[in-house]
């Protein structure tokens, strides 16, 4: 989950622009990490920022900088139980940000404090949905690179014992076996059901192991077929938090393809239920409506914009652009939008979005 902006991360986003504008983010974990380790790591850190200013900068306005950062970094709350910082640091401004979130280390120096450089350095949180089925029971597990979490199950016997006695007295079945393909269907459908809530929940790629009898029958009445990154066939609801992490390497061994093909099937899925808003002037609006759910975009793309009538509506800047009006970049409001009203984003590569004019919003349902 991306982090919600909060009053502070506003204040950041909204600093006067003077450059050179330092923005550093690392992992900060003191009661993990020994205060001597995190002492080394911003010494580094101060020696980075100090070389990339002196070689883009005047030797006044890196001494200036400088002097801040230094002083802001000495006063580090080392009691803190966040996981990670953002510090910033220009001639005008500084300020230090203690996270939930994990980020990875990064150094960025420029014009200005760019909330896409937040969310670029999220670090990826390796997490996907594990469905194994049987005819007897299923189980629903959120994986990630420590183990498993089970956060559903059902067994064949509890849902069919439920199951009859909530019917009216029905016909005796003479044929056994079709009686009983009746009751595995029955709780297969009960296992998509759960599926609903679950997916729009976790927003996670969804994985489903099973013996082929099983997964044939599951794939003809689910509903959730575009949501499945991969059906694996076998029984593997014996198997071991070991076995099924190895069962699952080579299926997530290219996560950044993998969480993009997840992504792609929210947006079918989205497009399907009439949820979702395609292009930047749909998603503008969208957004400025409080509807935001998921904003992906592609992480290069940028749209210089000026206001329409409403505040709700932009159209594309034409050069000379009035500095009273114009938007220097849209997407950067949409992203601070849609995090404020506790939306996240995603950044996908160059031209994954094409049809889709670069910029998706997938709406409250």
């Amino acid at each position: 989950m991306n982090p919600v902006v909060t009053p502070e991360i506003a204040e950041v986003m909204s600093a006067t622009h003077y450059q050179p504008a330092v923005s550093v983010f690392m992992p900060f974990e003191p009661k993990v990490n020994l205060k001597t380790e995190l002492l080394h790591t911003l010494k580094l850190i101060t020696d980075k920022v100090e070389r990339a200013l002196t070689k883009d900068y005047s030797k006044e306005l890196s001494a200036i900088v400088m002097k801040k950062w230094k002083k802001i970094t000495t006063e580090l709350n080392f009691e803190s139980n966040k996981k990670s910082i953002a510090i910033y640091v220009s001639p005008v401004f500084e300020k230090v940000l203690y996270l939930d979130i994990p980020m990875e280390e990064k150094i960025m120096l420029g014009e200005t404090f760019e909330i896409r450089d937040l969310v670029y350095s999220k670090k990826q949180l390796f997490k996907y949905l594990l469905l194994i089925m049987s005819s007897k029971e299923s189980r629903i597990l959120l994986g990630n690179p420590d183990g498993f979490v089970n956060i559903a199950s059902a067994t064949a016997e509890s849902f069919n014992e439920y199951y009859n006695e909530s019917q009216d007295r029905v016909a005796n079945f003479s044929d056994a076996s079709g009686h009983k393909e009746i009751l595995l269907e029955k709780f297969l459908y009960h296992i998509d059901g759960s599926l609903d809530t679950i997916l729009n929940t976790y927003h996670l790629p969804l994985f489903v192991l099973g013996t082929e009898r099983i997964i044939g029958h599951f794939k003809q009445i689910t509903k959730h077929n575009n949501a499945v990154i991969e059906f694996m066939h076998g029984n593997y609801l014996e198997a071991t938090v070991p076995e099924l992490q190895e069962i699952i390497k080579p299926l997530i061994a290219d996560w950044n393809k993998l969480k993009q093909k997840d992504l792609l099937s929210q947006i079918e899925r989205a497009a399907d239920k009439n949820k979702l808003a395609i292009g930047i002037k749909e998603v503008w609006h969208e957004a400025a409506n409080l509807k935001g759910k998921l904003l992906i975009v592609e992480k290069d793309f940028t749209y210089t914009a000026q206001h329409g009538s409403n505040e709700d509506m932009i159209y594309q800047a034409v050069e000379p652009y009035d500095k009273f009006s114009c938007i220097k970049d849209a997407v950067d409001h949409i992203i601070q939008k849609v995090l404020e009203n506790g939306g996240d984003v995603e950044f996908v590569d160059k031209d994954f979005l094409k049809v889709y004019h670069q910029i998706v919003l997938i709406k409250f349902y």
